[in-house]
């Protein structure tokens, strides 16, 4: 497995590993048993479409959409107009924070081509099964990525929204970092601290005090 960026230095001990390769060879043969989501060319999307070099922010999903035409390697991104109710509460608070209008479309390409990693801490789903492929591995490599950015010496906004997402908090542990956590933004718990948490501008407020160029956040 090569992404084709930088990102293929700082995974390299992960991606030269004899386990890895026979892990991705037992996601290949999940792709050929049943229908599973994103596409397989789309699984390092959030990679390919973030360089390393390039991020300035982390925004951490669970697993892919598993119902048809959703899951497009992307946290909470989905092509078309028709969109899960969670990224409405997200174009909603987008608005509140920031005065941008809730967009028509689920597609957040753009954000990852802003430097914002739109990372599912699982790559693959079944169709029809949510969290079908978790405890397969994609955990551990995922964690690794956090370890990772966590390192970096140039600042990275992480965003958690939720009990899982939150759970990795315990890998940032570089004070340099900016950690913006709240509920998820699910119609069930939005309204529990989601709605003014305010995560845009917060974002941009500290990458500003540290001379790094904010994220546009129109789409």
């Amino acid at each position: 497995m090569k992404i084709g960026n930088d990102w293929d230095e700082k995974l390299k001990v992960i991606e030269d590993s004899k386990g890895f390769n026979s892990f991705m060879k037992v996601i290949e043969r999940k792709y050929k048993e049943a229908t599973c989501y994103p596409a397989f060319e789309d699984i390092f999307k959030a990679f390919k479409l973030t360089p390393y070099k390039n991020v300035k922010a982390v925004i951490i999903g669970q697993d892919p959409y598993h119902s048809p035409n959703q899951a497009m390697g992307l946290s909470f991104s989905v092509p078309g107009s028709k969109f899960q109710p969670s990224l409405h509460s997200i174009y909603r608070e987008l608005h509140t924070d920031l005065g941008i209008p809730p967009s028509t479309k689920g597609d957040l390409t753009k954000w990852a081509d802003e430097g914002v990693l739109l990372l599912n801490a699982i790559l693959t789903v079944e169709a029809g099964k949510a969290c079908s492929h978790s405890n397969l591995g994609w955990e551990k490599f995922t964690d690794y990525v956090i370890k990772v950015l966590n390192k970096r010496e140039e600042p990275v906004v992480f965003i958690l929204w939720g009990s899982f997402a939150r759970s990795k908090k315990e890998l940032i542990k570089s004070p340099h970092h900016l950690i913006i956590e709240s509920v998820h933004p699910s119609p069930y718990s939005a309204h529990l601290g989601f709605f003014g948490s305010k995560p845009f501008s917060k974002t941009n407020e500290f990458l500003k005090k540290n001379k790094i160029d904010k994220i546009d956040w129109n789409l």
